[in-house]
């Protein structure tokens, strides 16, 4: 499994974090989705056929900024 990790603006709230978490999930590949408030960062674990400008893509279309 690959693993992508990406510090985000935008992570407020525990409803901003099932946002994204829902979005990721639904991407065809994703295994894994670990959401950190406090750190505003975001771990995602994957496999073929998802891949890393899938995910950051998905990020940003839920309303997320990459730092």
């Amino acid at each position: 499994m690959n693993r992508v990790h990406y510090n985000v603006s935008g992570l407020q709230n525990p409803q901003m974090k099932t946002q994204v978490e829902n979005a990721l999930e639904k991407l065809n590949g994703v295994q894994m989705v670990n959401v950190d408030l406090q750190r505003a960062s975001i771990e995602v674990g994957y496999n073929e056929p998802a891949n890393e400008s899938e995910i950051k893509h998905c990020i940003k279309h839920a309303g997320f900024e990459l730092e």
